[in-house]
């Protein structure tokens, strides 16, 4: 397949890079997941511009990204709100597919929620694949583009790909769209060490707010609050293990860590994981938010997990049902 250059980067911002749904199976070598830490939204942008889901996208952390179109194309902005743009005068709507032509560019003016947005194209990224993803793991210096953040210079390539030029605008539904606070609740399910920590302890984890530290990146967040204490005896650490994105590490001083895609092993225990559900929040944490815990039972979570599914499922029917009959528009549809 031709591959296109279809955006120059002006200014990668504070930090770009290339990010598909992560690369996974390898962790017993000791390779990370990677990917979007936020990937509701990058599965929401590809579904918007025609792409398959799990096709690679920029995830922008908070600000800066400027970037030039190339050739035409198909572009949607998920995730965080910056305050997209095009050409300096025109507002770029979130969540929805936009035809650019070629010479327009696209800028974020400011923060206004969340911390990491996702830019899909048409398309999708043409990089190579490495061990079966285009993401970049940024840690250990491979995938995306030659493993590293974009910078000034770079070309953004895409598959060739015909833009819609009929005017088929794809949205997605506004009750649907996540809101971004600064102030999140997080359902959480106990384990899998949380009998090394006592029902005080527990019960101070549940009922306390945590401050988002600057220290919060792709591999963890790390929390500041009410210190969480160990049961009497236990050591500082346990023997470490392979780790789950959403698990909540506590270690020496008591202060939670959120471990994040670019983690394979740890060796501090876990009083808790966020649910499935909430997964993709955690990609828009930042310093300066707070953070409670809720406890959830199993069942609660497998149903959250489906709600965000069978949204998921309603959107791409009615797209499809949308494109087969296109005198509908997708609020007709009944999502």
């Amino acid at each position: 397949m031709e591959k296109i250059k279809t955006l120059e980067i002006l200014s990668p911002g504070l930090l770009s890079t290339v990010q598909d749904i992560g690369r996974f199976g390898f962790g017993r070598y000791g390779v990370a997941s990677s990917g979007a830490v936020d990937k509701f939204s990058l599965r929401v942008g590809n579904i918007l511009v025609g792409n398959r889901e799990n096709e690679a996208c920029l995830e922008v952390t908070l600000f800066g990204l400027k970037v030039r179109v190339i050739t035409d194309t198909v572009i949607a902005i998920t995730g965080a709100d910056f305050d997209p743009y095009i050409n300096d005068d025109k507002p770029l709507k979130m969540w929805t597919a936009h035809l650019l032509k070629k010479g327009d560019i696209i800028s974020f003016r400011g923060l206004k929620s969340g911390c990491r947005s996702c830019l899909a194209i048409k398309g999708g990224i043409s990089v190579p694949a490495v061990m079966e993803s285009k993401s970049t793991n940024l840690p250990s210096g491979f995938g995306g583009l030659e493993g590293r953040p974009l910078k000034k210079g770079d070309i953004i390539y895409s598959d060739c790909t015909s833009p819609n030029k009929t005017g088929d605008v794809r949205s997605f539904p506004i009750d649907w769209i996540p809101h971004y606070s600064k102030e999140w609740t997080l359902q959480i399910i106990f384990g899998p060490q949380d009998e090394q920590f006592s029902e005080k302890s527990k019960d101070v984890f549940v009922k306390s707010i945590y401050n988002v530290s600057p220290k919060a990146d792709r591999t963890g967040i790390r929390l500041t609050g009410p210190v969480i204490e160990k049961i009497p005896g236990a050591g500082e650490s346990i023997i470490s293990e392979g780790v789950i994105s959403g698990a909540i590490q506590i270690p020496g001083d008591g202060q939670p860590i959120i471990i994040l895609g670019e983690t394979v092993t740890g060796g501090y225990r876990k009083i808790a994981t966020v649910i499935s559900a909430d997964l993709a929040l955690l990609g828009q944490l930042k310093p300066g938010d707070t953070v409670k815990f809720k406890q959830v039972s199993l069942d609660e979570a497998y149903m959250a997990l489906q709600d965000v599914e069978d949204k998921m499922k309603r959107f791409k029917d009615g797209l499809f049902y949308d494109v087969a009959n296109s005198s509908l528009s997708l609020s007709d549809t009944n999502i």
